[in-house]
């Protein structure tokens, strides 16, 4: 390939980074920090919530614990930020890590900073879980939340090795060492384990729920739909799991009201911007969108 043309791209390249990258940092529209008085921070979840570190060519496309964890102790910080809007757009993924999130939340609350959320698209699971740690939850009608529940998904590749003709030899400390080793099957005894760490979990998310949303709905209630299901934003609001019906900007207001700021408070985003998403020119932008729909897909299913 011509060096010139190579140095050019480059070059091209270089300068449209630059340029998305200021846009980020001034662009008056929500989305940069504006200095002075009191302000609003916005933090996005966006994508499966993940508790890796560091991160690869798709690392983007998902909502990463320890960055989250960190723009939330920002504004926990900083004198100016008075409260907090989280932006939603979640399957849910690590209970891990969205406990974690949870418990960064609590403790901003705890420094009487105000957090309200916006759901997207979806808040589902884990990304509900994040929600419950909010004053007030905002979903778009159509938004899709609930799937309160929590799954374990193991693959027995037993068969396969059988027609391959491999055998695997294991040398273990205890009889449960190898538990959901993809090449045998569960053992009732470690069916049983493993149910009883499915069900603590789910205790958990039951407990997170009724803390979060006291005195909005019962225990009763929320067990009639803590099944997994998945409900449309106003399904939620009329079980008492969303506060209101509203968009990003309804949001804002609402952290306005209630943190008792003018309309005019700065809005700034903590956690920056996803580059590829922005400019949505990417091939592998689009790729690992499409990839992350399907996965999304195939998780509700």
């Amino acid at each position: 390939m011509n060096k010139k043309l190579v140095v050019g791209v480059l070059v091209l390249f270089l300068a449209v980074m630059t340029i998305v990258s200021l846009w980020g940092i001034t662009n008056a529209g929500g989305r940069g920090k504006l200095a002075g008085g009191s302000a609003i921070g916005v933090i996005e979840i966006n994508g499966v919530i993940s508790g890796e570190t560091g991160g690869g060519l798709l690392s983007g496309y998902s909502a990463n614990a320890m960055d989250i964890m960190e723009s939330i102790r920002q504004a926990r910080e900083r004198e100016d930020i008075k409260a907090v809007v989280l932006r939603i757009d979640s399957p849910g993924g690590s209970a891990v890590a969205s406990q974690e999130i949870a418990l960064e939340l609590d403790r901003l609350r705890q420094e009487g900073k105000k957090v309200i959320t916006s759901m997207g698209d979806m808040c589902t699971s884990g990304g509900y879980w994040i929600a419950c740690s909010s004053d007030y939850i905002m979903a778009n009608g159509a938004t899709l939340t609930g799937s309160i529940g929590v799954i374990m998904q193991l693959s027995n590749l037993e068969g396969l090795y059988e027609k391959l003709g491999i055998k695997e030899e294991v040398i273990k400390s205890g009889k449960h060492k190898d538990m959901g080793s993809a090449t045998r099957t569960l053992t009732e005894e470690e069916r049983r384990l493993l149910e009883d760490i499915v069900g603590d979990s789910y205790d958990q998310f039951l407990d997170q729920v009724l803390k979060g949303r006291s005195g909005k709905i019962s225990r009763e209630k929320l067990l009639e739909v803590a099944d997994g299901r998945i409900i449309s934003g106003r399904q939620a609001l009329e079980l008492g799991l969303v506060d209101g019906i509203g968009n990003y900007y309804d949001a804002l207001d609402k952290a306005r009201e209630t943190a008792g700021l003018p309309e005019d408070s700065p809005v700034e985003i903590l956690n920056g911007i996803d580059f590829w998403k922005s400019l949505g020119l990417s091939v592998l932008g689009e790729l690992s969108e499409q990839v992350q729909g399907r996965f999304i897909e195939l998780r509700y299913q």
